[in-house]
């Protein structure tokens, strides 16, 4: 944005903003925008929706649509000029989920023992361990691990990468991922590195990347991105992994389980479990 950065908030009872969320996945004007969705006020029932628009039109129209849910309280705020998600990120604080401890450097002398530790830098990438649908994935490979072993692993939209490091930390002989945003795969094979994992990443749109065709079919795929692609790539992911192999779908709400659970079942696949954090959903799906 060539004018300051600005961030968009809006609460509301939890179903409303579960609405307007959807009608944001749901709207190809802005399906692509950067927002999370949580429960700030549990005893008061408020949900809030922080969204980060990367111009002024997506601003706009993020602020048009949200206001159109008349319980909604919206406003803008700008953010300063400074280095806001490196200050945001040095107060997370480490997440546990199953075997997994995903932490940041800042946290590096606080890590447990007896634990898979992934360290990850985010940058501008999505992906630190810390949101509902990473956190969901995570735990979902945790309890296939206890009775499976997975030696091809595919990441469809990577982010930070550090879903396919943990496949590379557990035992994956081959763990690969995408991304649409060079950024993101820059920083997921940087975060590799720092994990030394054998991970490896690149930029591509859908599975039709040789380097993603030369492993298939996969044991596994991950693929926490939004409900829209979801659906658009379900035909692709399920003939991506092997009869009887595995899909962990996540970065959707849990309004949208219906449609991608709908959409998966036509190609094939059978939903094995669903794993819930605040309003966000992980589905665990095998193909038959």
């Amino acid at each position: 944005m060539s004018e300051s950065a600005v961030q968009i908030i809006a609460h509301g009872a939890r179903a409303v903003a579960e609405a307007a969320a959807a009608a944001l996945d749901n709207d190809p004007l802005v399906e692509g925008a950067t927002y999370s969705i949580l429960e700030e006020d549990e005893d008061r029932g408020i949900w809030r929706i922080d969204a980060f628009p990367t111009s002024q039109a997506e601003a706009d129209l993020i602020v048009e649509r949200l206001s159109a849910h008349e319980a909604l309280r919206v406003r803008v705020e700008k953010l300063a000029d400074a280095d806001w998600l490196a200050m945001s990120l040095s107060g997370l604080p480490p997440v546990r989920a199953g075997r997994f401890f995903v932490y940041g450097r800042h946290d590096q002398g606080r890590v447990p023992s007896h634990v898979v530790d992934l360290c990850i830098d985010a940058g501008a990438a999505f992906g630190t361990g810390h949101h509902g649908t990473t956190i969901g994935c995570l735990e979902a490979f945790d309890e296939l691990l206890k009775r499976h072993r997975f030696d091809r692993v595919l990441d469809v939209g990577a982010g930070t990468g550090v879903l396919a490091i943990a496949a590379a930390r557990t035992g994956s002989r081959i763990a690969v991922g995408t991304d649409i945003d060079a950024p993101s795969v820059r920083i997921s094979n940087e975060n590799a590195r720092l994990n030394r994992a054998h991970a490896r990443f690149f930029h591509a749109s859908g599975l039709t990347d040789p380097n993603i065709r030369a492993h298939a079919p996969y044991d596994l795929v991950f693929a926490n991105i939004l409900a829209p692609p979801l659906v658009a790539l379900s035909l692709d992911i399920t003939r991506a992994l092997r009869p009887g192999g595995y899909a962990i779908l996540s970065g959707l709400l849990r309004s949208q389980e219906r449609r991608i659970i709908a959409a998966y079942r036509d190609k094939g696949m059978v939903l094995e479990r669903r794993i819930h954090h605040d309003a966000w959903s992980a589905l665990v799906l095998r193909k038959r």
